[in-house]
């Protein structure tokens, strides 16, 4: 299946990959010896990322990266850690177990979840499970539990239209043709987003389908090193590029209709939205990194269907 459905842009290690030691600290930790790895498909990341069966029948799930492989794994992996560990008993997150960090390698293991992620393109099914979902989940973590993340707003990167419009990117007509006619009135619409970004709810910050587990009779959110604090609502807006990307439904329904947006002003949602496609379009455009040579590329295909979106609100 195409990499843009699946959400699989990078290279990752295998276990037999990994330094002996960690493999060692891995098994010491665990009690049991390894005797198999599956690989999780999907992601953007080069690290270990798999699901491990044990000489006793047992399993878990474990990330490993190296900080001096990639430094931001290192910093992305420690920050998860620490998020996932102060998360309340009930949320929808598999427990994390332990980690580790020895300076270089940092290592997480959680509880296999008997899940998978959706099927792509989306069923209907599993969309309308995901999005009610994501209401429970925000109910969950409202007010924010008290973990170390920082306030959404103009820091984080969503100010994409504003540095395009100061520092004009040549490739923008070409790629984005609607978004360079407009950029001075998109520029002006993201300039509101800090103003509405704040709240009192922790986000999850990066969904996409390869970040949800379904089980049988629940949704799981996985990988939380994005996670912010701020409006309810944004969690859902920020899905809605990947979700459409990957055959999701009708983006301006969806924001109608669902219990995090329908009552919210318009123009609140339409700034969210601006800075969404601008962090989009914006990183689309920057040359891919050697190890995840396909990551431009899944951003331009969700700044596409964002972008559509987007010139119904304006």
């Amino acid at each position: 299946m195409d990499a843009l459905l699946t959400g699989s842009g990078g290279t990752r290690l295998r276990w037999d990959q990994l330094p002996e030691r960690i493999r060692d600290e891995v098994e010491r930790r665990l009690g049991d010896r390894v005797v198999a790895a599956h690989v999780q498909d999907g992601g953007f990341s080069p690290a270990f990322a798999g699901r491990l069966r044990l000489a006793g029948g047992g399993r878990v799930f474990v990330k490993a990266g190296s900080a001096a492989d990639e430094a931001y794994i290192g910093t992305a992996f420690r920050h998860e850690a620490r998020i996932v560990a102060g998360l309340p008993e009930h949320a929808p997150v598999p427990r994390l177990r332990w980690w580790f960090d020895d300076g270089d390698w940092v290592v997480l293991a959680f509880d296999e979840a008997a899940g998978a992620p959706p099927a792509m393109p989306w069923r209907r099914t599993d969309r309308d499970r995901v999005l009610a979902a994501l209401t429970g989940l925000v109910t969950d973590l409202t007010p924010a539990p008290d973990v170390p993340v920082s306030q959404l707003g103009d820091q984080d990167g969503l100010d994409g239209f504003r540095a395009l419009a100061a520092d004009p990117h040549p490739g923008l007509a070409d790629a984005y043709p609607w978004v360079a006619a407009e950029l001075d009135a998109l520029a002006g619409w993201e300039a509101r987003w800090p103003s509405v970004a704040g709240g009192d709810t922790l986000l999850h910050g990066d969904l996409r389908a390869d970040n949800l587990l379904l089980t049988d009779d629940r949704v799981l959110f996985v990988d939380w090193p994005s996670a912010v604090r701020g409006v309810a609502w944004f969690d859902l807006v920020s899905f809605l590029p990947s979700l459409l990307m990957q055959g999701g439904g009708d983006g301006a329904q969806i924001l109608a209709t669902h219990p995090l947006t329908a009552e919210v002003d318009p123009d609140a949602l339409t700034a969210g939205l601006v800075a969404v496609t601008g962090y989009f379009v914006s990183q689309s455009l920057l040359p891919a990194p050697a190890r995840l040579p396909r990551i431009r590329e899944f951003q331009r295909a969700q700044a596409l269907p964002a972008i559509d979106l987007l010139r119904t609100r304006l």
